[in-house]
């Protein structure tokens, strides 16, 4: 009976002077209203003119103006058949003022009130408010601030508006005081709490966030934990419990995971099922998991993901393959089952490419692994995509393969690139600290036209060098990939200018050259040119012996054509900064009979990037070379030999100071420089090239893109030889001997800035040949490296 009279009791309360009896309404009349229309109050009303109407309805039509959320307070009477409303607005909210965050920016908390509600011009509840308050709070505990504090503040203002004021105190977040796990018999407490991303704190973690607690975290943690358990046999494993506690100054938390490891189980025998398509052979050659082997939940996910790529390969794009584990819990051991549903094979209809305004659409699709009318491979539909990223005329590459409607067996393959800009006409001024000075200029253009094809004219000038050339390349001479370029170039060179103590002499190089290149996979190549070059000496004052003996038996002005033929391969993952993969070169140089000068060279260089975590990777590194006369030229020329030493080889060594020293000559002691002249030898260089290093490439603190900027830990060793010596008083000529390589150890920074890559190193000599300069502060800034 009290649930009856409820609605009569709300009738009356709201509206005292609507009667009891019911009546039809001939007209409505809405009072109060400022901002909300009338039309809106109507649109939510359950009754209308003519409507007769009685208490519940009334009550009813109340209830509904409430719920629009547009008043405060509504009242209901009559005058005569006319029903009144009238309604007191909800205050809009005039401004929002946030202070005091720092861990959440203001415009992503500003974005979550607009969301919920809550923004400039918007109707104001206080019940969002709250909601939005208490919201805000469990984000700071999910961050560990637990002593996080929030108090909001509604101020009236005129014309029925409101100023909310919402003052954070993120408080700090709790330390990781200690880890504990309990249940653990197998593997050292240790072991297993280096599994964790979450630390305890610890003095020398300042540049760490490790030791703040954080719920997300301790999830994944969590999860590690019980994979690293099912990856080594404990199918069982199981946490049964999980408690964080806070001290009551709320700045230490302590973590105590209860585990259950269960047994160790092993593999006693594996199946395939289902439809397999292929030779079961060929798919168990894929697995990863053995009968007797030790249980493992992730090499079993591995085999699976292994099994599905290879029928992939084959047009079956959507095959589905699961491993299902039964377990014996008797004898220990799991029976693993792997099911194979293919799924139709799916050819390939049309590939697309959207995005390309500029990019002729024949330059994307001659790099299509993936052919129209062929089954659709997984593998070459990735590959494809990876090529087109290599290209370098795109910011992002994307590709979907939607089915074709109403057919069920053929996908169409969509690459939508966003392009970036390919060509530039730039201008740089740089600084090395044995050249002094870089300027340089350049008209670039990798994607002239649209064609795919390279462009390039540029200049460098600095102290001690002018290099002048123009290049032309077309990656697809013919339509399999032979590539065509050609090149012309001119370079002084004064080496009495440069800030090193080379031996004093100048080069002045003129030539013209092509090559071709040939892939002959797809990450390799062949290429070979000709290099018509003439070079002219010009002795100084202060030139060595060495340099005066070989012009007394070639001359000074020498015309010589180059062949050149080498091999190339690649499988880094960025050409800039790269952090996975590797890459190999190898050329010979050969100046041909016919030249004024008949020599060669022999030259590899390696590199190769091996991740140990996702942020810590090893690289190790390599150039070599070799080079010798042949025929009537008996040395390779002074001019061509190697040199080492400087932040591009051994860094803590001055550059060029490691290897032979050349001899000083007194031809011309009485001349202009009598009074200046010294006894001190200086580097002349090698016929033969070893250097070589590992590097530790750790995260650069304070940086949250380490994409642009790199700091390692290094160890560089190397030497330059010679085993032909020029005459019997050049000094350290000595045959490659691996006791005699000079090493240092050391940190270098390289930063990609807006002026070009500064590089630095601050490295310390551990092993010093005799002759040989050191230099512990090195760096570069404008210069390729």
């Amino acid at each position: 009976m009290k649930y009856l009279l409820l609605p009569l009791v709300f009738a009356a309360a709201i509206s005292p002077r609507i009667y009891a009896e019911s009546f039809t309404i001939s007209d409505i009349r809405i009072n109060g209203l400022q901002r909300v229309s009338a039309g809106s109050v109507f649109t939510v009303l359950p009754i209308k003119i003519n409507d007769e109407v009685d208490e519940d309805m009334l009550a009813e039509a109340s209830r509904a103006l409430f719920r629009s959320g547009y008043f405060q307070d509504i009242q209901l009477s009559r005058s005569g058949n006319v029903l009144i409303i009238t309604v007191v607005e909800r205050p809009t909210i005039s401004s929002i003022d946030i202070t005091g965050n720092k861990a959440i920016k203001t415009e992503d908390l500003l974005k979550g009130l607009r969301q919920a509600g809550l923004a400039d011009g918007e109707i104001f509840q206080q019940v969002t408010l709250e909601r939005v308050r208490n919201e805000l709070l469990r984000q700071y505990v999910a961050q560990g601030r637990y002593s996080a504090n929030i108090e909001t503040e509604v101020i009236s203002e005129p014309r029925n508006r409101v100023r909310l004021k919402i003052k954070i105190d993120e408080g700090v977040v709790a330390s990781i005081a200690n880890i504990n796990i309990v249940g653990d018999t197998v593997f050292p407490e240790d072991t297993l709490t280096n599994l964790f991303e979450l630390k305890t704190k610890k003095w020398y973690r300042f540049f760490s966030s490790s030791d703040k607690y954080s719920r997300e975290k301790l999830a994944g943690d969590l999860e590690r934990l019980r994979s690293y358990y099912m990856d080594r046999g404990y199918v069982n494993m199981d946490i049964s419990s999980t408690q964080v506690s806070i001290t009551p100054d709320k700045k230490s938390v302590y973590i105590t995971v209860n585990i259950d490891e269960g047994e160790k189980f092993h593999i006693s025998n594996i199946k395939l099922a289902g439809d397999l398509k292929l030779q079961e052979s060929a798919l168990r050659d894929l697995l990863l998991v053995k009968s007797g082997q030790v249980f493992s939940r992730k090499l079993m996910i591995t085999s699976s993901e292994l099994i599905s790529r290879r029928l992939g390969n084959e047009g079956y794009a959507f095959a589905d393959v699961r491993g299902i584990p039964e377990i014996n819990a008797e004898n220990k051991t799991v029976s693993i089952t792997f099911t194979v549903d293919p799924g139709k094979r799916v050819y390939v209809n049309r590939i697309n490419f959207r995005g390309n305004t500029k990019t002729e659409d024949v330059v994307l699709r001659r790099e299509m692994r993936q052919m129209e009318g062929g089954w659709a491979s997984t593998y070459l539909i990735d590959q494809s995509k990876t090529r087109l990223e290599r290209l370098g005329y795109f910011k992002e590459v994307k590709v979907e393969t939607p089915s074709v409607p109403g057919i069920d067996d053929q996908i169409d393959v969509n690459y939508t690139v966003e392009e970036q800009p390919s060509g530039s006409i730039s201008a740089s001024v740089g600084f090395a600290q044995s050249s002094g000075l870089v300027l340089g200029g350049s008209i670039k253009q990798d994607n002239f036209l649209g064609t795919g094809n390279k462009v390039g004219i540029g200049m460098t000038r600095s102290d001690y060098q002018t290099n002048l050339n123009f290049s032309y390349l077309n990656p697809y001479w013919t339509v399999d990939g032979v590539s065509l370029g050609y090149n012309v170039f001119y370079r002084t060179t004064d080496y009495s200018k440069l800030d090193v103590d080379y031996t004093s002499y100048s080069v002045d190089s003129l030539g013209a050259g092509f090559s071709f290149g040939y892939p002959i996979s797809e990450t390799s190549s062949v290429n070979y040119g000709l290099v018509v070059q003439n070079d002219k000496i010009k002795t100084g004052n202060a030139s060595a012996e060495e340099v005066y003996d070989f012009t007394d038996k070639y001359g000074t002005n020498y015309l010589n054509y180059k062949l050149n033929v080498g091999w190339g391969k690649s499988t880094l993952n960025r050409g800039l900064l790269p952090t996975r993969g590797g890459s190999q070169s190898l050329s010979l140089e050969v100046a041909i009979p016919g030249s004024d000068l008949t020599f060669y060279k022999i030259d590899y260089s390696a590199q190769y990037f091996k991740p140990i975590t996702d942020s810590y990777v090893l690289r190790f590194h390599t150039d070599l070379g070799y080079g010798d006369g042949y025929g009537s030229t008996k040395i390779l020329p002074f001019y061509e030999n190697y040199y080492a030493g400087g932040y591009n080889s051994v860094r803590g060594f001055k550059d060029g100071s490691l290897g032979p020293r050349s001899t000083r000559s007194y031809r011309y002691y009485n001349s202009y420089y009598a009074n200046d002249w010294s006894d001190d030898d200086d580097p002349f260089g090698g016929n033969i090239l070893i250097t070589g290093g590992v590097e530790l490439i750790v995260p650069t603190p304070f940086v949250s893109d380490q994409r642009s900027i790199r700091t390692s830990i290094f160890w560089d060793a190397g030497n330059v030889f010679s085993n032909n010596c020029p005459l019997s008083t050049t000094k350290y000529c000595n045959n490659p001997n691996f006791g005699d390589l000079a090493s240092s150890v050391g940190v270098g920074v390289t930063w990609v800035t807006a002026f070009g890559p500064l590089s630095f190193s601050l490295a310390a000599p551990i092993k010093k040949p005799d002759g040989a300069d050191t230099q512990i502060f090195q760096f570069s800034l404008g210069q390729t490296f």
